[in-house]
Formats: structure tokens, sequence, C-alpha cells
């Protein structure tokens, strides 16, 4: 067994359910009742189901957006709503939720800066990033510009800022055209073959089939069926054979020998067929080598290099651990003498009494002046009264 497979799950759902209650506190809606799965370390891990199944309810238990009504789900061992745990996590949600005036580049640096990389790490990645998603072009343009399909390149390249490792992808290939739908399953595998594990929810079935290991499907909030994709799908009772064409009489010979040895089977023979998709890929391709020009997202290039070394068992263990604030030291070639002066001009700033927003105090003279303001005031008083 390889250690992928003899690593802890990297999620464990046991007897799960979630059922959203009234204003009176009465069950109104059974989301989730009662599922079991695991995710396992570097696997795809698929959720499917049609609408109101429970795939997005289960998702936002699992990222600790939810509170289970009943039983317990642990992500690397520990409740998803610790912070720690999160540190590890990377998510698309199903909608891109992104500040429309802030540019790509803005918008990535302000997802990585939650995770506290340094500034150059962050611009680090967020060239990589950009270039792998097809928008290095467009790093200066604000996302609120973006056509929907570009704004979901943008949404996978956050989810993977703090290069997690569990990602959480709430359909990826949503408003993608087929060229940005092959690169998104080009990169999943990919990630897969670096440790990474995914879990991917979608409507796309076709996608789900090219990418993934093992499928739930999800029926009225209960698990229909789950397994490895590579048994649920096989026909075990057919067998297909294929072969380059022989001429017409051989053929006609290959066919006479399938009838005579199999007389009551119904015998197809036909040519094998492309998907469409695989054709759509090609006609672009060769666009692409006539050099003709689009001003739509381009290609995206090659998987960001942060993103191609698997973590250590230690570093991941590190990551998990709490972190502490830790005070920077002065550099080595700073004096003595410079350290005093420079703690005495902080202590002094911290002592001084500042004036900022405290009123300063009345002079003679303006004590003075409002003397005399309330003898007037009194003796316009008295003529009043003295009037009546």
């Amino acid at each position: 067994m390889t250690s992928a497979q003899n690593a802890a799950p990297v999620a464990v759902v046991r007897g799960l359910g979630k059922t959203f209650a009234d204003f009176w506190g009465r069950a109104r809606v059974k989301a989730v009742d009662g599922i079991d799965f695991e995710i396992r370390h570097g696997e795809v891990f698929a959720l499917l189901g049609p609408n109101g199944s429970g795939k997005s309810t289960t998702v936002k238990l699992i990222l600790g957006l939810l509170y289970p009504t009943r039983g317990d789900i642990t992500v690397f061992g520990k409740s998803p709503r610790a912070v720690e745990t999160k540190q590890e996590i990377g998510y698309l949600p199903e909608e891109s939720y992104l500040y429309p005036y802030l540019t790509a580049r803005e918008t990535l640096d302000f997802y990585g800066s939650l995770f506290h990389l340094s500034a150059p790490e962050r611009k680090s990645r967020i060239d990589q990033l950009l270039e792998m998603v097809g928008l290095s072009h467009a790093r200066d343009r604000k996302v609120g510009e973006f056509s929907k399909g570009m704004a979901r390149r943008i949404g996978i390249a956050q989810a993977m800022i703090n290069d997690p490792d569990f990602l959480i992808l709430d359909e990826p290939t949503s408003g993608l055209d087929p060229i940005g739908c092959r690169e998104v399953k080009d990169l999943i595998l990919t990630l897969k073959k670096r440790g990474k594990t995914i879990l991917v929810t979608s409507h796309l079935l076709s996608d789900v089939e090219d990418i993934s290991d093992r499928v739930v499907i999800l029926y009225g909030g209960k698990i229909r069926s789950q397994g490895k994709l590579e048994d649920l799908l096989t026909v075990g009772d057919q067998t297909r054979v294929t072969f380059t064409t022989p001429d017409q009489s051989a053929q006609r010979k290959l066919e006479n020998a399938l009838h005579n040895g199999f007389p009551q089977e119904k015998i197809i023979i036909d040519h094998p067929r492309r998907t469409l998709e695989e054709y759509f890929l090609d006609v672009v391709k060769q666009a692409k080598a006539e050099n003709v020009s689009t001003s739509g997202a381009a290609a995206g290039g090659k998987i960001a290099d942060y993103l191609n070394t698997p973590k250590s068992k230690d570093e991941i263990l590190q990551s998990l651990l709490p972190q502490e604030n830790i005070s920077v030291p002065s550099a080595p070639d700073t004096a003595p003498e410079q350290k005093e002066v420079a703690n005495e001009e902080k202590l002094r700033s911290l002592t001084e009494e500042k004036s900022v927003g405290i009123p300063p105090k009345a002079t003679a003279e303006d004590e003075e002046i409002n003397k005399q303001k309330l003898a007037d005031a009194e003796a316009r008083l008295d003529q009043l009264l003295g009037g009546k």
C-alpha cells in the first residue's frame, strides 16, 4: 500500500444530520439525514446529487460554516471550526464573491494577506497563479469588469493562494468555456499527483467522470450510492473489443464468426466516437496553431511552482499548530548605544501627554469673558421679569 493509502482520512463524517428550523424552532427542512463517508488523503472525491439533495449543506458543514444537528465531522483529526484546520483548506464557493473594485492582482493579494503570507511570497504566488489561470494580461483590470468565466478563474486562483492540502471546489467549471473546463480538470489531476486532497461537487457528470476516484450520490439528504467510480460504472456482463478496421472481406468474415459463435447475442459493430469536448479542443488547437487572435481569456500556463512541491509531514503538522506572536529581533549589526537611544525614544513617545482630542485649558482672559456673558444674561433676565 502507498503512504497515501496508509495515511489517516482527511475528513471523516459519521451520522451527519442537519435540520433547518423555523422561527419557532420547529423542524422545517431536513437537508442532511444521517450520512457516513470518508475522504482519503490524495484522492479526488465527488459529492453528487440533484438540486436540494444536501450537497451544499454538507460542504458548509465540512467547512465549519454550519453546525450539525447531529453526528460528527473531523477534518485533519480536528473540528472543522478550528482556526488551525482552516489554514490547510482552500475553498471555491459555487458563486465567486469578489470585490468588484479590486483588480485581479489586488484580489489575490488581499486573500494572501488573510493567511499572513509575506509581501514577497504573495507577489511570487500571484504572478504564478495569474499565469496558471490565463489572466496575466488582465492582472490590473477590476474584477467587476470580468466575465463570469474570468471571475471563476480568479476564484480558483484565490482558493489556492495558501497552498492548501485540502481543496474544496463547489462547481469548479461553472461558467467556464470548454478550454477552461479542460484546464481545470488537468489542474485537479496534477494537484492530486502532488498529494493534494480534493472534494468536488458538480452537475457536469462528464467532468466528474474524468477526474474522480470515488463518488457519493445524495438524494433527499441521504446517500443512495457510493464507491469507486470504476466499480460503479463498469458493466460486468458485456465486453468490448476494439481494433483497427480491416478491409471489407475480412470484416465480413469477422462478423460471421461472431454471429456463429454467439448466435443468441445481439452483436453491434460500429466505429468509436470522440467526445464533443475532444473534438472542440482539437478545433481550438488548430486555430491557435494558425495564430488566430482572441480577446477572451488566454489558455492557462504551467502549474504554479509552489504547488508542485508536496509538503512534508513535518510541515503539515507544524502548520496545524497554533501560531504564537514572536517578536522580530533587531538586526545583529545594530550598536548597543543605538538600541538604547531608540528604546528611550519609544518610551518617551508612549509616556508623553498627547494633546490630540483634549481641549486646551481656559485662560484668565477666557474666564473673564465668560463671567461678563453670564452677568449680561442675568441682567437681561431681570429686565424681562420686571416687565411682567
